[in-house]
């Protein structure tokens, strides 16, 4: 594992001739944190403490971070373990009737609104014998393929999405290996993208991306939905790595590219009816107001969230859901916590089975609590559903 967090942070302090009073002053972070994490007593931090760090210190955020292990959170009740199984399983052979390409096409179309839904019981039950047919069409030509590397993606993003992340790399890694062309492979490439920054992998997310960028940069006047969204996304990873990882002139940079791609395509398209690869102006506006939130400019993010049509946006987990979870923090750190708490409120209505899964809700609301004396039923309800002790 080499240097822990506490052993970087001390020697880049004492190497800007900073006392640990003088640290917590410049970055926000309290004494004791940083007292803790130096004397060993705490071995890592949030991603978001990390980055202050970093600014105060003037170095990446990644040269911070130890490199994390990889390890799932698997939860009471496994609702994951026979899709993992089914991963790791060879395609059955036998005397039944093989799967067909048509077969499983029309049965990941079906699919498909369960992913974009966030509906996890579901999927838990469906995905295990579609990655198993899937897996049986990988040698069936092209066609085969394409079909078995897009049910791939999609499970390496449902596993991303509910931190199961050893999982959620061995889908991608064979999603890409089965990806029919480029831009599909950019698709998939991407999701890799926000796993590693679901792992704090910083650094290893912002090199993917930009190689990838590079790869898939299309001519802008002539290029076509697909081309501009694919690069686009790419930006947007490209974005996200850099401003975590305390390089704001790349994050904007990047960001400044993607919205030129936006601006190609003058509104949001989703190729190839792809809910992952949907791509626009709006799109552009979330990613910038999620940059704003790392970049603990509330003012901003509140502003940009009244440009943002949300009631005409499909409520899925990687566009409108994700920028209120913005919003609500946005919120606390304006000390509107009544506001903050509504609009969790308004998410657990559209996708109760996601919320939970987010620690950034966890967060939010833990911090509304901490402020308040007395707890509301619908404070208490809310609680209860995602799993913040009272």
């Amino acid at each position: 594992m080499g240097a822990t967090i506490g052993q970087r942070l001390q020697d880049v302090r004492k190497r800007r001739g900073l006392s640990q009073r003088e640290l917590a002053a410049a970055s926000g972070v309290s004494l004791s944190l940083i007292r803790k994490l130096e004397q060993g007593e705490r071995n890592d931090t949030r991603l978001e403490t990390a980055r202050q760090l970093a600014v105060a210190l003037a170095v990446p955020t990644s040269s911070l971070l130890a490199e994390p292990e990889e390890r799932d959170e698997v939860p009471a009740v496994d609702r994951w373990e026979g899709v993992r199984h089914a991963l790791a399983s060879k395609a059955p052979s036998g005397p039944e009737e093989p799967p067909t390409v048509a077969g499983v096409r029309s049965a990941l179309d079906a699919a498909v609104p369960l992913f974009s839904g966030d509906r996890y019981a579901e999927l838990s039950t469906l995905l295990p014998p579609l990655i198993r047919d899937a897996g049986a069409l990988a040698a069936e030509g092209p066609d085969g393929r394409a079909v078995h590397a897009r049910v791939l993606q999609l499970t390496g993003w449902l596993l991303t999405q509910t931190r199961q992340f050893a999982a959620a790399h061995s889908a991608l890694d064979r999603s890409l290996d089965s990806s029919p062309d480029r831009l599909h492979g950019a698709a998939t490439v991407s999701t890799q993208c926000w796993l590693l920054l679901r792992q704090g992998r910083l650094g290893a997310a912002r090199e993917l991306a930009a190689e990838w960028a590079d790869e898939v940069e299309p001519r802008v006047s002539r290029a076509t939905v697909a081309e501009l969204s694919a690069w686009g996304w790419l930006l947007l990873r490209l974005s996200a790595a850099s401003i975590r990882d305390n390089r704001p002139g790349e994050a904007e940079d990047s960001l400044r590219l993607a919205h030129a791609a936006a601006v190609a395509m003058g509104r949001e398209f989703t190729p190839e009816k792809d809910f992952l690869r949907a791509f626009g102006p709006v799109t552009v506006t979330l990613k910038r107001a999620e940059n704003a939130m790392i970049a603990d400019r509330p003012d901003v993010v509140l502003q940009l969230a009244e440009r943002v049509p949300v009631r005409g946006m499909r409520p899925t987990s990687n566009n409108r859901n994700r920028h209120l979870l913005d919003v609500a923090e946005a919120h606390v750190r304006s000390r509107q916590y009544a506001e903050a708490v509504d609009v969790l409120q308004g998410i657990r209505t559209a996708a109760p089975q996601w919320l939970p899964n987010q620690r950034y809700a966890h967060d939010i609301l833990g911090r509304v609590i901490s402020r308040r004396r007395t707890l509301t039923p619908g404070m208490r309800s809310l609680a209860d559903a995602i799993g913040v002790p009272m």
